[in-house]
């Protein structure tokens, strides 16, 4: 992004973008890992990571997939195929796994303001799932990652100063807590993929998101006005 020596300049819109099971299929890629590690390691050794991974994950608040694979390590460390896991995640191929027309919708919406990724996560699995699946190049390198990003709101506005701001997720929760906070500088998009959509179907949102999608290629056929007006949409 362009910079002055007064520092960033503010764009009218910013259109940030999460990745999990918004713009890439997680899901797939968890189910992935389960597979693998079945193979290498049988359902025990599945079930005993998966339960290290949740654990992780309920402490740290977000998903931990290395640091659950550094404690998953104890107790078998002689395995040959604990380097395998490791190749596994560091080299799997998320380019493989971005929703159709996710890269199509980045390009267009690129067209109607400044866009980036707002990304929950570790500093270097996440990043470099980011980059592996080509999201980083598609966004000229707007990534930011935080623990919990609707908690760092006032760090994406420093970063990425806009007039008003559009946020595309999976998880109406966080949408709603950053509306919140931004109120109607802030578009809330919910895009219902991913299991965390499917299981808020009949959860009240307050507030609601402005617009509900069901795939996130809709965003290719959507104006700039379209995507910052509310729309009546159904319940999430």
């Amino acid at each position: 992004m362009l910079t002055s020596s007064k520092g960033p300049t503010p764009s009218k819109v910013v259109i940030l973008l999460d990745v999990d099971d918004t713009l890439l299929d997680n899901d797939r890629f968890g189910a992935d890992l389960a597979a693998h590690l079945t193979r290498d390691f049988g359902p025990d050794g599945q079930a005993r990571y998966q339960a290290i991974y949740e654990a992780r994950r309920t402490e740290l608040g977000y998903a931990d997939y290395l640091g659950a694979a550094q404690t998953f390590r104890e107790g078998c460390d002689d395995e040959a195929a604990l380097l395998r896991l490791s190749a596994f995640l560091l080299d799997y191929p998320f380019a493989d796994r971005l929703y159709p027309r996710a890269l199509e919708a980045l390009a267009h919406l690129g067209r109607l303001g400044t866009t980036g990724i707002l990304s929950d996560g570790d500093i270097i699995f996440q990043p470099r799932k980011i980059q592996r699946s080509g999201l980083w190049q598609a966004v000229d390198g707007r990534v930011l990652v935080y623990v919990h990003k609707e908690r760092m709101l006032h760090a994406v506005q420093h970063r990425l100063p806009a007039d008003h701001y559009v946020m595309v997720d999976d998880k109406p929760q966080l949408l709603a807590a950053m509306k919140r906070e931004l109120g109607t500088r802030l578009t809330s998009v919910f895009v219902r993929q991913g299991h965390y959509a499917a299981a808020v179907r009949n959860t009240v949102i307050e507030p609601p998101p402005d617009r509900v999608i069901d795939h996130i290629g809709e965003l290719c056929d959507l104006s700039l006005a379209e995507l910052c007006s509310p729309a009546l949409s159904p319940e999430p």
